[in-house]
């Protein structure tokens, strides 16, 4: 996944298989049948009074696009992805960019990018190559019926 940060922001908008979507606020895309993942998304929601995210499964047409265009792998899905102001992120720089945006102490996570890329992606892949086996997985998303989350998913 090495080069998000090599495209252009908002670069999404130039590529015709990505279909249109609302940017102006950023947008998570999370596996919609991994526990973890769905947990994630769920505890942001809960967290994020500003509304500032929305959400799409990544299984959806808009998730899969967007995987796609940034060269990311639109059937294992072992990144969360997140739009923000155009610019796309990936593994651990995603989550810290998320979780530091909660307010409260989750500002603090930040101190993770004082750790060595290689070594923040070696702990985030190896969570998310064993996400299924250690938290289990869904048939289908939950977050569809959960009503913090269901009214910013888009896709």
């Amino acid at each position: 996944m090495a080069g998000l940060d090599a495209y252009a922001p908002y670069s999404y908008r130039d590529d015709p298989a990505v279909p249109g979507f609302p940017d102006d606020l950023q947008l998570i895309v999370f596996d919609g049948v991994c526990v973890l993942c769905n947990d994630f998304a769920r505890f942001v929601a809960k967290r994020d009074s500003d509304k500032r995210f929305r959400f799409a499964e990544a299984q959806s047409a808009l998730g899969g696009a967007l995987f796609r265009h940034y060269g990311l792998d639109d059937v294992n899905y072992e990144t969360n992805l997140l739009i923000q102001d155009g610019r796309a992120y990936g593994r651990m720089e995603a989550f810290v960019q998320i979780v530091s945006q909660l307010g409260g102490a989750w500002p603090c996570v930040r101190a993770i990018l004082l750790l060595p890329r290689p070594l923040r992606n070696w702990l985030y892949e190896r969570i998310a190559r064993n996400r299924y086996a250690l938290f289990g997985r869904y048939e289908t998303c939950p977050a569809q019926r959960d009503a913090g989350i269901t009214q910013r998913l888009i896709g």
